[in-house]
């Protein structure tokens, strides 16, 4: 036998007084939602956010910082350019809301056909794999189509070594996202402008002896990781009042796994050590590469 759980003589108004049944025109509203139709940007630097269209795994690291804008409906709208080099190139891109949440991030865009730096990639890539013999070959042979898949190596190396890092409490930017070769990741400013290079700074003496500690602390905790930097000096650190920021990682390298790891910690040590000894704090390159070897073993 059928049951009409209705009743044959219900009235659906009725039911609309019940806190245990929200119907609108008969449609259960739970099943309904408010939406907005947004125009398609019309400006060419401009295109939808592209938080969405990535893959979980190339978002960056949970719990994320309460600016990360998610929203399917913000826009990106290119500002400018804020750095150039032979690798990347580095934008500013504010990602909003319409009328709503936005925020300025940096990103980060890594060049394929134009990429240039293939004669110091090998000592930094020792131990990088292809899976496929073809892309092994092709950068081997630093051809135009080895350019490209290199290009996404160094973009993919750079987002692991940012993502590892912000876990591990280095001072490092945010990594937002990555798709393909671009990078986007937390703007360090200073009052809404681009953080200095430390190297552009000239602090006081206590201000340059709290920066070192800073740097020590860092790389302590890079090191206890097992990595170096690789390629640290002042000109990719930033200084962001207080507060230094290290930036450009696509070269970090093991400094165990890799022939020339402990090369690379000690020409970290030596670049920064020089650069505060010059402005009149009195430091030690292999005294600080033995505290970090410390760290490491």
């Amino acid at each position: 036998m059928m049951h009409d759980f209705a009743g044959p003589h219900s009235d659906p108004a009725s039911h609309d007084s019940t806190p245990h049944d929200n119907r609108l025109d008969g449609i259960d509203s739970t099943f309904v939602f408010e939406f907005e139709q947004l125009d398609e940007p019309d400006d060419a630097n401009q295109r939808w956010s592209t938080w969405l269209s990535v893959e979980p795994l190339c978002r960056g690291p949970k719990p994320r910082p309460d600016w990360v804008v998610t929203s399917q409906g913000a826009i990106d709208t290119e500002l400018g350019i804020l750095k150039t080099g032979k690798e990347a190139e580095v934008f500013l891109v504010e990602r909003g809301v319409p009328g709503g949440e936005s925020v300025v991030m940096a990103a980060k865009r890594y060049k394929s056909r134009e990429h240039t730096a293939f004669h110091r990639s090998g000592a930094y890539t020792e131990g990088w794999s292809t899976r496929r013999s073809r892309d092994a070959r092709a950068i081997k042979a630093k051809s135009t189509f080895g350019r490209e898949v290199a290009s996404g190596q160094w973009a993919n190396s750079e987002w692991t070594a940012l993502k590892r890092f912000w876990e591990a409490g280095v001072p490092v930017p945010y990594p937002v996202q990555i798709d393909g070769t671009e990078i986007l990741m937390e703007f360090i400013s200073v009052d809404d402008s681009p953080a200095p290079r430390l190297a552009q700074t000239r602090p006081a003496p206590d201000l340059l002896e709290h920066y070192f500690e800073q740097l020590r602390s860092a790389m302590e905790a890079l090191a206890r990781d097992g990595v170096a930097h690789g390629d640290l000096s002042p000109y990719n650190i930033l200084a962001a009042g207080e507060r230094l920021v290290i930036i450009d990682l696509p070269q970090a390298v093991d400094i165990v796994g890799n022939a020339q790891g402990m090369d690379f910690l000690m020409r970290d040590c030596a670049n920064v050590c020089a650069w505060f000894r010059r402005r009149g704090l009195e430091v030690d390159e292999h005294g600080l590469f033995g505290e970090l070897l410390a760290q490491v073993f």
